[in-house]
């Protein structure tokens, strides 16, 4: 169990895990350095937002913001979200990650990060049915108004039942 799992294990004892979302990712020093903000998470987890503040801290050599700056501040929330609409009851991880760069990100960016029911619902039954699956999540880094869309991360996320994953491991 990694320390993160522990805070959340134990903090969620005292503190909905929404707000312990929110907060444990924008205090975590591996988020924090993305120089991005999770701004607001639903009461079931499956919306997520996120800030992106053009800075100082994150401008590149012609003043926009820098690509690893957009690819840090969404690259593990939807992961993790994951994690935690399917209650630890599968091994899930990121297995791949392509950015598409539209126009520079000289302007506060923004990001939406959703499931819903009928996704985890399809989720669970493909991992029924073949042990595992893969999906993808497309995240757009857009302005306030969403009329600009500065780049887009596609996150391709493995799932796994945890005794199949334990079951390849030893191949």
């Amino acid at each position: 169990m990694t320390l993160y799992q522990k805070i959340g294990s134990i903090g969620t004892k005292y503190i909905d895990k929404h707000i312990l979302f929110k907060y444990g990712f924008n205090f975590s020093p591996m988020y924090r350095r993305s120089t991005a903000k999770i701004t607001y998470v639903s009461k079931d987890l499956l919306n997520i937002k996120i800030k992106l503040p053009i800075s100082y801290k994150n401008k590149n050599y012609i003043g926009s913001i820098f690509g690893g700056s957009l690819f840090s501040s969404v690259d593990p929330i939807p992961m993790v979200q994951l994690i935690n609409l399917l209650e630890h009851k599968y091994i899930i991880w990121d297995k791949s990650a392509q950015i598409i760069f539209n126009i520079p990100a000289r302007d506060d960016l923004y990001a939406e990060f959703t499931f819903n029911e009928e996704e985890l619902n399809q989720i669970r039954e493909q991992v029924e049915k073949d042990n595992e699956t893969v999906i993808v999540k497309t995240t757009c880094l857009t302005n306030k108004d969403q009329t600009k869309v500065f780049c887009e991360v596609r996150k391709t996320i493995y799932i796994s039942k945890k005794s199949n994953y334990r079951k390849r491991r030893r191949q």
